[in-house]
């Protein structure tokens, strides 16, 4: 699929399938984790172990440090919670794309994330079988008015954290104490809200799950122009990080690195294509036909350093899991990133499982991550790897 206008007619189809439309936009209040809006969720996002399930929208803050609207979903365990209330797992969700379609909590039959929305979601359902609410953010402009800076640390780890505090609102029996897990863009998130400062103290983060944190991102675009092994691969990927710039700092515009090819594939992610359309609409095009010659990649290499998880100073325990199968987050580069969080806290578990691909991760680490937690909550010291 080479020209622009067969891409704008197969990322419409995409539009029309998902069927989805961005929350209105409203002028979100001044305080963090304020519940906006909250309505029983019906959609195959709703977890079935749970008592009730709801999509809610809340206030958080986004880049620039800006008051922002942003959707999600609660899901609330059956039965009697314990005493301080249901824990919580706040989870973070890996690369789903930066279009309104590919927001978590509009989850489908036939939707553009459900590839994806079909294994997270059995994954999460088990934390609530074991008596934790889980809460999902669907990230700053992903279903609601903005852009989504996609692998923008801060705002994710400020929408991760603040709909623990809308949560609370929705049902006074979740407690304070949570737990913050995501796979992949959402490793990375979990890392940036470990390392979080969280103040005020209303709601208290005990511990962080990072399975396959996504990293190296600034070197995507040259790893696609110099056509290495593997380049095909990080091709969507690159679409969506390109849009994640521009959602970040609207001065960059990725049209401008572009062939019109790929111009064409990338405003497409930004309308209404996801990663497994993006995977698709990119298929055919020559990875010598995405960037002009001209193209200047010093402003996105800047960028996606200034978001790595190197550098970071983690404040609670911490596990990291990964596949040893992985072809999109290399276990070196994860045990590069524990290295280097190691020097600085002590409190980091690295487990990998052996022959798990990047998306089989997330069930492969399950029974692990749940012990990790449910040691942390009874008081113990979970063991370290450094």
């Amino acid at each position: 699929m080479r020209s622009a206008g067969r891409v704008a007619v197969a990322a419409a189809a995409c539009a029309a399938m998902a069927g989805v439309a961005a929350v209105p936009a409203q002028a979100a209040p001044a305080q963090r984790g304020t519940l906006l809006h909250n309505r029983p969720l019906t959609n195959l996002a709703a977890l079935p172990s749970a008592a009730r399930n709801r999509f809610v929208t809340y206030v958080s803050e986004g880049v620039g440090g800006k008051r922002i609207t942003v959707s999600g979903t609660v899901a609330v365990p059956k039965g009697a919670p314990p005493r301080g209330g249901w824990p919580v797992l706040s989870w973070a969700h890996g690369t789903t794309g930066t279009a309104d379609a590919c927001a978590p909590s509009a989850d489908a039959p036939g939707g553009p994330v459900r590839d994806y929305l079909s294994l997270t979601e059995p994954y999460l359902d088990k934390w609530v079988a074991n008596g934790f609410a889980v809460v999902q953010t669907d990230y700053e402009g992903l279903g609601t008015p903005g852009g989504h800076p996609y692998m923008n640390g801060v705002s994710e780890a400020n929408t991760v954290t603040d709909i623990v505090r809308a949560a609370r609102e929705v049902d006074h029996r979740i407690g304070r104490d949570w737990f913050v897990a995501g796979h992949s863009q959402g490793g990375q998130a979990t890392l940036y809200t470990a390392a979080s400062r969280q103040k005020p103290r209303d709601i208290r983060l005990k511990g962080a799950v990072a399975i396959a944190p996504g990293s190296n991102m600034s070197q995507t675009a040259q790893y696609v122009r110099a056509q290495y092994p593997g380049a095909e691969v990080a091709l969507p990927f690159l679409f969506v990080l390109l849009n994640g710039a521009h959602a970040a700092d609207p001065a960059f515009v990725p049209e401008d690195l572009l062939t019109d090819d790929a111009a064409a594939v990338a405003r497409a992610g930004r309308t209404n294509a996801c990663l497994l359309q993006l995977k698709q609409l990119s298929r055919d095009l020559p990875l010598d036909d995405v960037f002009r010659p001209d193209a200047d990649l010093t402003r996105f290499e800047a960028y996606y350093d200034s978001q790595e998880a190197l550098g970071l100073t983690l404040k609670v325990p911490t596990l990291v899991a990964q596949g040893t199968g992985d072809r999109e987050v290399s276990p070196a580069a994860t045990q590069n990133i524990v290295n280097d969080l190691c020097r600085r806290y002590g409190a980091v578990a690295y487990r990998t499982f052996e022959g798990a691909d990047h998306r089989g991760s997330i069930n492969a680490s399950f029974e692990t991550s749940l012990k990790f937690a449910q040691a942390v909550r009874s008081g113990e010291t979970p063991p370290t790897t450094c």
